[in-house]
């Protein structure tokens, strides 16, 4: 993974991405129009994990297109703080996986999964998992001063 960073403008990129932040993937459709989707990920050994279900769309788009971007913004208004990380690369559709699927989203809904939504419980071979393997990511911290 090529990582793209302005020396003045940067940020820990591991770090960022520990935390439980919303990311936006985007895809096309088989006659080329744009798509986003918002989706929570789990970073683990240089790939973004994504689960899917049968409802998503994305993951039909993913199996005839699999070049995807995919940008995660961590902003706070108070502080000014704004850092971005923009990915490029490539996802793949892979079977289901409950150990990456309990570490994804215990990271946005807790380690007691009794008290998680009951959409998020007992996921199950019905999902499955994006893969998306980063070629390049441009890292960029773009904070301001707030004038509060």
């Amino acid at each position: 993974m090529d990582v793209i960073r302005d020396r003045s403008n940067s940020f820990n990129l591991d770090e960022f991405l520990q935390k439980p932040l919303f990311a936006h993937l985007s895809t096309v459709t088989k006659d080329n129009h744009p798509r986003e989707s918002p989706v929570w990920f789990y970073w683990e050994n240089e790939c973004i994990w994504i689960i899917g279900t049968s409802s998503d769309s994305f993951p039909g788009r993913i199996k005839e297109n699999a070049e995807c971007a995919i940008g995660i913004i961590d902003f706070e208004h108070t502080t000014g703080k704004v850092f971005h990380a923009g990915f490029r690369g490539y996802a793949t559709i892979e079977p289901f996986d409950k150990g990456i699927a309990e570490r994804l989203l215990s990271r946005y809904l807790g380690s007691e999964e009794e008290s998680w939504d009951s959409r998020f419980r007992d996921l199950d071979d019905s999902n499955i998992l994006v893969r998306f393997v980063p070629e390049t990511v441009v890292v960029r911290d773009q904070s301001y001063v707030p004038n509060i």
